[in-house]
This record gives C-alpha cells, structure tokens and sequence, in this order.
C-alpha cells in the first residue's frame, strides 16, 4: 500500500473516531469510552455531564475540591461536622494528615473506583478510622475488644454528623418508650402561605363551560376549581402563561413551579429525582436507576407533575401512590403489610389524623418547621434521599415522632428489619445508650 493510501486510511478512521467520540461525549448517551470505571450511587444520575464536577480540564484537586463544595457545602455547614476541613488544616493535626489527607472529599469519596467504593460513596477501607483513633481504647475502655469495622454502625459514629448520636442527646432520651405519641405540626394553608409570602395574583376569570369543552380542558378546570390552587386563585395563565410575551406551555416545567414553590423545588432538585434537572440533562427515568423499578413505569420521565397531578394537587396520592407506582424494591413492596401501613389506612377511613399516620412520604419527605416574621411554617423536605445519607439522619426528622431515641436506633441498624419495612422488632441492640450512660454512671448499665 503507498504511503499517500496509508495517510487517506488514517485520515478516514481518524474523522470517524473523532464522531464516534464527539457523538458520546456530547449526545444523550452512554460515555463508556469517557468514564474510566462506574459512578457511585449519589452521582451516576449525572455521569453523562461531566462539568459537573469536571469543571476544567485537567482540573487539579482544589478545582474538584470546588465542586464538591458547590453541591455538599451547604449540607455539610448546617450539620455538626465533627470533621471540619478546619481540623485537618490546624498545623496541630499536621500528623493525622499525613495518614489521611482529610482536607479533600476524594480522599474518602474517590469516583470511578466501583471496586473499593462501599456505602455512601466512601472508598476507604473499613478501618479508616483507625488511622486517627487506634488508641480509643484507652480514653474510652467501653470501646475494649471492639473491630474499627464497627465504627459507623447505625448508632454509633458518622464521620461528618453525628447530630442523633452525641452523647448529652442520647443521655436526654435515654428513657423513652420504644412508641410514644406521635407528634401534631401545624399545618399552613395555601392561602396563608401567599399571605406570609407576598405573592399575590391576578384575579381569574375562567372561561365558558362550552369554551372549556371545546379545548378539552373541562375535566382539568373541574380537577383545579377544588384544588389549593383554585382556592388561591392561582389561574390557568399562571402557571402555563407566566410571561404574557411567551407562548402557552401544555406542560410547564419544574422552573414555573418553582416560581411559587421555591424551597421544594431547591430539595427536588438536590434528589436523585430531580438532580438531573438541576444538570440541564433530561429528566430521570425510572429505567435509569440501580434500584428495582417496575417496567410499566420504566419510561417515566421524574418531574413535579410525577407525583403531583398539577390540577387536582393531591397530596394523599404522591404521599404513597406514586411512590408504588415506580419503585419495585423489597422495601417498598413490603409497605403494604407493614405497621406503618396500617396507620396510613386508618388515616384514609378516618380513624386517626393525618399527622399520626406514616406514609413513604413521612420518612422519606419529612416536615420541618421553619419561622417566618411570627409564622410557623412547615415545608416538606422534597430531597427524597436527604435523610438516608446516611439513614440515622431520619431519627431526629421522622422516626422520634413516634418512637424512643433507642428503639430507633435498634430499628435502623437492622437491615432485615429495613427490607421489611419495619415489620417485627429489631434482632439488635445498638449499645451507643448503654455506653452514655456508663460514663455517668457505670452501676445503669447492664453487664
């Protein structure tokens, strides 16, 4: 073959492997030429865009140091972090850093590495701990005898939050029942939240009975005129006509609801259902999950209008309907003869109050109480995934609502009990109590 054959050759497979490689970097697909191993769990909803946290090219590590920031710093400042990036660069600690170089999340949270990578994303061995406390034994001797494998055992250690473990709060519930008497927030209605927020409306006329059944919105004008929107007077331009100048949207995005509903569409956004979004990539789909969802939902793209039908707003429906419309999991297909959802249906026949009762969507979406000027505000936490990371975020949010500090403990550190949906009482008993009160009073605890 002549030379000028050779250099037409490679001319040809170059300009080919240039589009094969600019089509999956750039395009809405799989980048396995792109990703050097598989992404953990919290970040492979965004694998395929890259600059997330890429932000530069041959970034160096305080670039992607940023870009964890950007997205976990906020988390991490409103949480008691007992490892602050501030205890790794006090020149007192110059010696555990030389163990472990706690001042960048990839030393503990390296991507790409599926092999080393455990729960929570951590891809340091198990007896990282150990690096720093190999003497705990002797300033605590209840830790005698105890595997540095232990150390984040639901109920004992977090590395950043330790907000339901540290000892004057578990000495402060120490006594409580495993159930107590559920909890009873205020609730704020949609009236009452446009009044404490300023926003305010333009009066809606609706059209013609005969208008509306000629553009087939009859049945949504029905669903909306007993919704909280149509009780505020939020129209049908508000939402799908916000700016006169634009054309009408038939589904308006999650940016128009977010317009009114700010801080649920910040924690939609910051979940694994929304973070897409929050990416400017398409919206997740059920078929894209590492967890079993079921097929008739695959194609599912995970909006506010995926668990919020916009016309009717039900909230009973999205508390649980919509989470069993998609997920396919031990956990969530053990609900339905759980404890929890005994409650939910006494709920639905009347028996007990709404705040009394547990849907998916008290776990998982809880409230929280904020204060506004003189109001009590209760937002829900639309993060789906916020309380699981990891899951003894839920004590203080959800589950001492109901149940003792202990039993909780016991409960979440029982992963037979999880797949279960909490049907039966924990095999295990987390000492982290036991211990507390050791160390005031050694005669409390049991031998």
């Amino acid at each position: 073959m002549s030379t000028k054959s050779l250099w037409f050759l490679w001319l040809i497979s170059t300009l080919v492997l240039s589009g094969v490689l600019g089509y999956e970097l750039f395009a809405e697909s799989q980048k396995p030429h792109f990703l050097p191993g598989q992404t953990s769990l919290g970040h492979f909803q965004i694998e395929l865009e890259c600059s997330a946290c890429h932000t530069e090219s041959f970034a160096d590590q305080q670039a992607i140091q940023q870009s964890c920031v950007d997205c976990h710093g906020a988390e991490l400042d409103a949480v008691r972090d007992s490892h602050p990036r501030s205890k790794f660069t006090d020149p007192r600690n110059a010696d555990r850093l030389a163990r472990i170089d706690a001042r960048y999340c990839v030393s503990c949270h390296s991507e790409h590495t599926p092999e080393t990578t455990r729960l929570m994303g951590v891809t340091q061995p198990q007896d990282f701990c150990a690096y720093c406390h190999e003497d705990i034994a002797d300033e605590r001797p209840s830790h005698e005898g105890m595997g540095f494998q232990t150390c984040a055992s639901s109920g004992c250690h977090n590395y950043h939050d330790n907000q339901a473990l540290y000892e004057d709060f578990l000495l402060e519930h120490a006594s409580e029942p495993a159930l107590i008497v559920a909890g009873k927030l205020p609730l704020t209605s949609m009236e009452e939240l446009i009044q404490v927020s300023g926003v305010s409306w333009s009066p809606y006329q609706p059209a013609s009975g005969e208008t509306l059944k000629q553009q087939g919105w009859q049945e949504a004008h029905e669903q909306w005129t007993s919704s909280a929107h149509g009780a505020a007077d939020v129209g049908c331009v508000n939402c799908h006509q916000p700016d006169t100048d634009e054309a009408w949207a038939d589904q308006p995005g999650t940016e128009v609801c977010a317009t009114c509903h700010e801080s649920e569409a910040k924690g939609f956004l910051a979940g694994r259902h929304g973070m897409r979004l929050a990416q400017d990539l398409p919206p997740m789909t059920p078929a894209q999950a590492r967890l079993p969802m079921k097929e008739n939902a695959s194609h599912k793209e995970l909006t506010c209008n995926s668990c919020h039908s916009p016309h009717e707003q039900n909230t009973t429906t999205a508390a649980v309907e919509a989470c069993l419309g998609c997920h396919n999991d031990d956990h969530t297909l053990a609900f339905e003869q759980s404890p929890h959802h005994d409650t939910w249906v006494s709920f639905l026949e009347g028996g007990v109050s709404r705040e009394e009762a547990v849907s998916c969507a008290t776990c998982h979406l809880p409230r929280t109480e904020y204060k506004q000027f003189s109001n009590t505000i209760v937002r829900v936490d639309h993060n789906q995934n916020n309380t699981l990371r990891p899951n003894e975020k839920m004590i203080r949010t959800t589950c001492m609502h109901c149940h003792g500090l202990g039993f909780s403990l016991d409960a979440l550190a029982s992963e037979d009990l999880i797949q279960s949906n909490f049907t039966g009482l924990p095999a295990t008993h987390i000492q982290s109590i036991d211990m507390a009160l050791d160390r005031i009073e050694p005669s409390n605890t049991t031998p």
